[in-house]
Parts: C-alpha cells; structure tokens; sequence
C-alpha cells in the first residue's frame, strides 16, 4: 500500500472517547492514526434523513417486519426504526452471543454512537469516585474526583454543555452555556418539590451536550429545538466526533483516518513489554494490514476495547492482553432504569411553550447520602419531562370525525413522567468472554455476555418506583400511577467494564493513567475503564479520562517513559 504504516499514536474507534484521544493527540503535536472498522459519515452531507418528518418515510418511521426479522436484538426497543435504520451494527454480519440476555446497541461508523447518543452530560462526584473503598466492594478506584476536575472542565468547555450551576456535593457543578429552560410546569414542580422535601430532593435543568450559544470557532450554531438529534445535527449544536472533536483533529494535519479498519489485535513485543501497534483485517477487501506506534489508544466502545485486549498477547497471556489480574472481561455495568411514574397536572390549561426542546429535567440522586441507610447501596437519579398531550392521544367519547379533529387540534393535559436510572454495582460474575465457537463476517470469534441484576438492584427498583410516585404526589401531580417497563441489561446504552482502573495490578487491568499495567503504552479510556459506574450518564467521564490521558501519554513519549 502507498501509505504511512507508522505514526506517532494509534487510535482505535472514533466515537466520544476516540474523537477526544485524536483531538488532545494531535493538538499536542503527534501524527495520528485514527482506525473505525465501519464507514465513513461525513458531517451535514451524510445525515440523509436532517430534515424528513414522519410522513416522509414509507411506514412513518415505524419498523418493517423485514428490519425486525434482520435486526432481532435492536427490534427489541426504539434504535430499530426507518429514521435510523443503517446507523446501527448490522446483527448478521456482527453477532454476539447472549449466554444471558443483554441488549448490545453498537454503532459501527465514524462517530460511532456520537451522532445517536442522548446527550445527558453529568460529572461523578468524590462520593462516587471513593465508594468502592468505603463500601468494600470490588476495587477501589486509583483516582478522585480532584484528579478529574479539572478534565471536566477542559472537555465542558469544547464540548458545550447547557446547564445550571446548582452547588450540590452529589452532583458537581460545571462550565455550563445556559441551561435549555424548563417549561412553566417543570418549574413549578420543581418550587413544590423544594418546598416538599425541605431542600433535600431537587429538580433542576436537564445538563445536555447541546449548545444555546454558537460557538463560531467550531463553525457551530445554536440548538434550534427541532429535537431531531438522533439525525444527525446540520446546525452542528450538539457535540458528536463530526461536529466537534475529529475537525479539531483534521485542522492539524496531523490526522489520518482509516474507516472500514477491523482491529484484529494489538501487536505486542513480549521483550520490551510494550505494544508496537496493530493488525487489522480491512472490511472491503479481506486484507490484512499491520500498523506500527510509539502508543496505542482503544476506544473501540467498552466491549470492542477489551474484544480487541482478548485477541493480543495470546502467546504470553492465555487470556490475552491485560489478563494477567483475572479482571479482563469482568465487572459488567449498565445503567438499569424503566421504572418511575407519570401524572397529570392541572392549572396550566392557558399555559403551552414553544420549540420542541432536546432535554427535560434531572433529579440528582437523594438516596443513600448524609449518612441514610437504605436496604441497598448506592442511588438514583430520574430525567424526565412534563409536555401537553397531542394529536396522538386518545378522546374517549370521540373516535371518527370532524369533532374529532378538532379536538386533536387543540393541546390536551398537561403531563408529566420520568424514569429513574439506578447504579449497577460491579460485580466480578457480570463478564463478557470470546465464543471461539461463533464467528463474525470476517472470521472472528465474537463475545459471549452473560450479566444480570441483582438483589441490590431489584431493591433499588423499589424506591425508584415508590420514590417517583411520592415525588409527583408531594408536588400537586394527580392522577399518579407508577410506571415500569421491559428492562434487560443494556437497554441503557451504558455498558462499563470490562477492563477496569485501579490502584495494583493484582485486581485491575488499567493503572490510574488509563495504561494497560501489561503494557504502559497501551492507553484504554472509553467505558471498559470504568471501576464502578455511578448513576449519571458516563460518556462525559469518558470525554475527561481521554484527555487527561492523552496528556500523560505526550509527556511520557517525550520523556521517554514509553
């Protein structure tokens, strides 16, 4: 091939944590191979379906029994639809084996799931970061939350992130653009709830990646409230690696990008005990091509990062790269949620709002804080939203009819609703392992996952329903009932683990720097590096680690410690 095949660094993935690695890696000076096992979507001119509305589709956006039969995991919940369809893994040429039920939503394409991700920014706060040394369980993480801090506000700061500043310990605040506002019921409910609880429960402006002030030197503009981001933003407003980090990357001229660049594994040189690059099986054409570095960054998504640790090494470590603590593969997470509770609220029937915002609201986590003891550990939060009801909704004594569309088109009751979204604690038997016995397009094995909840989340499950009901209820809400849906592990599109940090290598894969303890110059950011997961949405605390390592990584090179 008439190309580069060494740089500086090597990035594997191009999603939320890869499009950091690249932007930092770059930016510090270093030529930068940037590798996707998918295709190429290029900002504005690929986002196909921006601008169509439902009526615009065949079968209005809905599923087809075809995807369904094609697509059997994704049918599973909302990803599946003719609005997306082609912006998730293809299940035929990808499969996975589920040795106990998981929903695994991947995104294989430049941005990876950047263009389609919900966009909830929270930081974790010291509680998080210090539980599993205070409770004993698992490993404790090698970081506080002093040593993020500062990341969170470097990557908040690119990034755009709207919010509020609210002063609580649970949930630290940020450099926040100005929040997308609540609407005239959210803020009401939020006065009451106040009132309620005696400052001790509080509902406060969703924290989203969605920018309210242009930032003209990223060539971005304004959120216009079409919340159609799932799309693919041509206003660029909120962050994704396209719209943000990878023409950061590009405007040094120190990157490359490779798209349909399966890795294979990371080559790894048994007496220098250092990686020297990697493998890949290129998607189109079956070749196979080795790529040479000073340092290896993957950030392939949780799985895929430890899928790639498991295929190296194997001469040296059965288990393969990494393996050598017994950790590599364990300590599966998610966020587990679908459970909450909805109601009406009354008053506000000359009261509507404009727009259709990309956010709600977010109730910090309250349990398990200032010493309480609930009858399971760590917490909650609930993102939720209140609305009126639209044409879509049921008029009981009307079904057919001029009356009847008259009144569908007028604005029906207000509503309000929102789910909780509870920790999952890290427990060692929730692992992914390779099934050498199944293999993908390409010939390799692919990943068998067994995770399930426990006992801890069930009960948690508990307060996340009652909770909800007693938070409506003390606000003025009526008509309350609880709500509880289908939920399997993975549904929240949080998987961590995996490959975790931790403080020795005798019980973590990753050392404080985000290194492979087997290999220093092996740097893994993205979700696989996660000690324990809280119960905020993590890609912010991914964007931190990246570039906080990304940084050591430079110095290192320069010093010569890699």
């Amino acid at each position: 091939m008439a190309e580069n095949m060494h740089y500086d660094a090597i990035v594997v993935g191009s999603g939320i944590s890869g499009g950091w690695a690249a932007k930092e890696l770059t930016e510090r000076g270093l030529k930068v191979l940037m590798l996707e096992r998918g295709r190429n979507i290029e900002h504005l001119t690929d986002y196909v379906h921006a601008e169509n509305e439902a009526w615009n589709y065949p079968h209005r956006g809905t599923a087809t029994v075809e995807m369904k039969d094609n697509y059997p995991v994704l049918s599973r919940d909302y990803p599946l639809n003719e609005q997306t369809f082609g912006m998730w893994a293809n299940e035929q040429e990808n499969p996975y084996t589920e040795a106990k039920r998981f929903d695994w939503f991947r995104g294989y394409h430049v941005g990876g799931r950047s263009l389609m991700w919900g966009r909830q920014t929270y930081r974790l706060s010291d509680t998080d970061f210090g539980a599993n040394e205070r409770e004993g369980i698992a490993t404790d993480w090698p970081i506080r939350y002093a040593d993020i801090a500062p990341w969170y506000d470097h990557v908040e700061r690119f990034a755009g992130i709207s919010g509020t500043n609210e002063g609580l310990d649970i949930l630290p605040d940020g450099q926040f653009l100005p929040p997308i506002p609540l609407n005239i019921v959210e803020k009401d409910v939020a006065a009451r709830l106040r009132n309620a609880f005696g400052g001790k429960r509080y509902l406060i402006n969703s924290r989203v990646a969605n920018i309210t002030e242009a930032l003209p030197d990223q060539n971005r503009v304004a959120c216009q409230y079409r919340n159609k981001c799932w799309l693919g933003c041509p206003y660029g407003a909120y962050f994704s690696t396209q719209s943000a980090t990878l023409p950061a990357a590009i405007a040094t001229g120190n990157l490359t990008l490779r798209p349909f660049s399966i890795v294979k594994e990371v080559l790894y040189d048994k007496d220098t005990k250092r990686a020297t690059g990697v493998e890949i099986i290129d998607a189109e054409t079956n070749m196979t091509y080795e790529y040479t570095a000073n340092v290896v960054f993957l950030n392939a998504s949780s799985f895929n990062s430890t899928w790639v640790l498991m295929n190296s090494a194997t001469d040296v470590w059965e288990g393969g790269l990494g393996s050598s603590s017994g950790e590599l593969g364990h300590n599966v997470m998610d966020h587990h949620f679908r459970v909450g509770a909805e109601g009406r609220v009354e008053g506000y029937d000359d009261k509507y709002y404009f727009g259709r915002r990309p956010a709600g609201f977010y109730i910090p986590r309250f349990r398990n804080t200032e010493g309480e003891e609930r009858p399971y550990t760590r917490g909650f939060g609930y993102q939720g939203s209140a609305s009126r009801q639209g044409w879509r909704r049921d008029i009981a004594e009307l079904n057919i009819g001029a009356d009847m569309k008259e009144a569908l088109s007028k604005p029906g009751d207000w509503t309000i609703g929102m789910t909780g979204f509870g920790e999952m604690l890290p427990y060692h038997d929730n692992f992914i392992a390779l099934d050498r016995g199944t293999t993908d397009k390409w010939g390799l094995p692919v990943l068998s996952i067994s995770v399930d909840l426990r006992e801890n989340e069930m009960r948690m499950r508990e307060d996340m329903k009652q909770d909800a009901v007693d938070i409506f209820e003390a606000a003025g809400v009526v008509d309350v009932k609880p709500t509880e849906s289908d939920y399997a592990p993975g549904m929240g599109i949080h998987e961590m683990g995996t490959a975790r940090m931790g403080c020795d290598a005798a019980t973590s894969v990753l050392n404080g720097n985000n290194q492979v303890w087997d290999a220093p110059n092996v740097y893994v950011t993205d979700g696989a590096c996660m000690t324990s997961g809280a119960c905020v949405n993590p890609s912010l605390t991914y964007m931190a680690l990246t570039a906080r390592a990304a940084e050591h990584a430079v110095t290192a090179l320069k010093n010569g410690d890699l």
